[in-house]
């Protein structure tokens, strides 16, 4: 049988995240024909049927695929921790650190405070990932995440993951809508929500028990800020993070007891915690939610 190589092993994890032979030679930065014919050569190798052809033309992984995509993760991990622990034997704060995170926390938690870590730091480059989804660290996706709560054992048994904090709640509405003889009051206006795909966050949960009292959400969305920008249009009313809304001048936090919270937690992937670049962004994100929470 002819010895497989990481090479070989590449093509099979690229078709196996994509799902089509265009979208892993897009990935791989080859035609999909070569994909496809590296494909065949490595399933005559085996003597095994790697991928199987679904009812909407994706392609699906068989057992044996399954199998093979499984040991090709492990050894991408093995290459890229071997990769990050000779670069990391550079103490220096260079280098690029990829960071995910909801886009409420990118935009209006990060982004505001990333001139001073840029500027102790001028070799230090970030790249952002504002996502309502979660990016796998596992993957190597990113290098670091932000997350809303304690991770689940679908983000891996070897991510380091600690509690940095809390993230707290409250209704708001936009500040020009407060009635004009009663400065502060804020009438009634519908519910702003999440879509039915996010109705099992503890906000959304809130939210859909108070308007079902006080009349139906009118605008659903699938991310907190568009809803953020859905309440400063004067749509309507939401929650919103605290950190975040009580620094926005056109808001008006509206009395409502109790609030939900969510828990923010940090992730790292074990091979990235000794690199000084790592270390030093999220030193950097661990200050930048512990001044907001005492500011707030």
């Amino acid at each position: 049988m002819h010895d497989l190589d990481w090479n070989d092993l590449r093509h099979v994890l690229a078709l196996a995240r994509e799902g089509s032979f265009a979208a892993a030679g897009r990935r791989l930065g080859l035609d999909p024909t070569t994909v496809a014919r590296r494909l065949r050569a490595i399933e005559r190798a085996l003597g095994v049927r790697l991928f199987e052809r679904g009812a909407e033309g994706e392609m699906r992984p068989t057992q044996a695929g399954e199998i093979a995509a499984d040991r090709a993760e492990a050894v991408e991990a093995e290459i890229s921790g071997l990769a990050l622990a000779v670069e990391g034997a550079d103490s220096e704060i260079i280098g690029t650190v990829r960071v995910t995170a909801v886009p409420i926390l990118i935009n209006r938690v990060l982004i505001p405070a990333i001139a001073n870590l840029v500027a102790r730091h001028p070799g230090l480059r970030l790249e952002l990932v504002a996502d309502p989804h979660d990016v796998s660290l596992t993957r190597r996706e990113a290098d670091i995440a932000l997350r809303l709560a304690r991770p689940g054992p679908e983000t891996g048994s070897r991510i380091i993951a600690r509690r940095i904090g809390t993230l707290a709640y409250a209704p708001y509405a936009a500040r020009h809508l407060s009635v004009p003889d009663l400065p502060g009051q804020i009438p009634d206006l519908p519910w702003l929500t999440y879509e039915d795909g996010m109705a099992s966050l503890p906000q959304a949960r809130w939210i859909a028990g108070v308007a079902r009292k006080d009349g139906y959400a009118q605008l659903a969305v699938n991310d907190a800020e568009p809803l953020l920008q859905a309440v400063l249009a004067g749509l309507g009313r939401s929650l919103l993070p605290c950190i975040v809304a009580d620094r926005i001048a056109a808001l008006a936090r509206m009395p409502a007891d109790p609030f939900p919270t969510r828990e923010l937690w940090l992730l790292t992937h074990p091979d990235l915690r000794h690199l000084a670049r790592v270390a030093a962004v999220t030193a950097w994100i661990e200050a930048t939610i512990r001044r907001l929470e005492d500011d707030t």
